[in-house]
């Protein structure tokens, strides 16, 4: 499951269409990036069949507001903004001006993840008991500041870690923090300590999102999007010939850096596929693996135009400043949209979706 923080709702819609053909399924291997990395670790986390964890899923979803998220009052988005300015401005470089940590404060989602996924201390016992089941491994990837690698955390108990050029795997017992840490978004969220080493998103250079899985020994991946492909004529062409406001920018650059690769990954899956079949299996070095990628039929930022303006003021008022409400610049503020009533619509959508992409499924589910 990928990224796109508010989005990730849409992945929730997917899954419940899924389990109400198949409730029993068995999920071997869960792997997440950003919000993904919270979807991922929620159902791996939670008792009970696929459907009763998908449905849990969708009932935590369903009421989330965006003061759970980050603090959407005067005092702390002002204060952060202060910081900001003071750091850029005539006194940057001053030793006694605080570090700022991220336009907002995510310390609330902190909390709603520790109540969520039922931890007091960050440690996650419900995913030791699933492995103990049919699940074999779960992973949530984050980007180590340091350094620039991608860590890919994983838990399980038959895992082989792997090293590639900017790219690792850690063996460890996941906690909130690791789930925190890979839905830093960059310069939105404030980055996340990990065992001594500060982490953000792990969408910033994953430029496998499907290698964590391939890894783990996945050979049938459901890849699930949040993002829509336009083609043709049906390309957004915007109204507005002025200069892009910085949201339209921010829009353009997450999508890039977060949500374009899994195509490309896919694409080249699909092409080694097609050269393994042509070697008629005597590619000893290389794996089959099937692949399926549900995506949103529809542009999710425009369907968030509608229920802009139910945020919280403040916040409304700052989102407005960057250019939220201009044509085309609707990409940003969808992942910000923690509006309940947005977040459903979204599942709706993902419903639908996955109901009119059954066929290509239930190929994948049923080998």
């Amino acid at each position: 499951m990928g990224g796109g923080a508010a989005r990730g709702a849409y992945q929730v819609g997917v899954l419940c269409e899924i389990t109400k053909r198949y409730p029993e399924l068995c999920v071997s291997i869960l792997t997440g990036v950003s919000t993904g990395a919270i979807n991922a670790v929620y159902l791996a986390n939670h008792p009970g069949n696929l459907r009763e964890r998908v449905h849990s899923l969708a009932e935590m979803w369903s009421k989330l507001e965006v003061d759970e998220i980050f603090k959407t009052d005067l005092l702390s988005l002002g204060g952060r903004g202060f910081r900001w300015m003071l750091q850029l401005g005539i006194l940057g470089g001053w030793r006694s001006v605080p570090n700022p940590r991220g336009l907002v404060d995510t310390s609330p989602l902190g909390v709603f993840l520790h109540r969520a996924l039922g931890s007091t201390n960050g440690a996650l016992e419900g995913v030791k008991r699933n492995l103990e089941g049919d699940l074999r491994a779960v992973a949530v990837t984050a980007t180590d500041y340091s350094n620039g690698e991608t860590v890919t955390f994983c838990e399980g108990d038959e895992i082989t870690e792997w090293d590639r050029p900017k790219r690792r795997s850690v063996k460890t017992d996941l906690r909130i923090e690791h789930v925190m840490a890979s839905a830093a978004i960059p310069v939105f969220f404030p980055a996340v300590t990990v065992d001594g080493s500060w982490y953000g998103d792990g969408g910033i250079r994953l430029h496998s999102p499907l290698a964590p899985a391939t890894h783990l020994g996945a050979d049938r991946i459901l890849a699930l999007s949040t993002r829509h492909l336009e083609s043709g004529k049906r390309k957004r062409v915007s109204v507005s010939p002025g200069y892009p406001p910085p949201a339209r920018i921010l829009g353009v650059l997450y999508n890039a850096i977060f949500q374009d690769n899994l195509d490309q990954d896919a694409s080249h899956m699909e092409r080694v596929n097609g050269l393994i079949a042509a070697a008629g299996g005597r590619a000893s070095s290389y794996r089959k693996i099937d692949i399926c990628v549900v995506r949103p039929s529809i542009d999710l930022g425009l369907e968030a135009r509608a229920f802009e303006p139910r945020l919280p003021k403040v916040f409304r008022f700052l989102t407005r400043r960057l250019g939220t409400r201009e044509e085309g610049s609707q990409d940003l503020l969808s992942m910000l949209m923690f509006q309940s009533e947005y977040l459903c619509r979204l599942m709706e959508i993902g419903e639908q979706d996955a109901h009119d992409q059954f066929d290509g499924i239930a190929a994948l589910i049923e080998g």
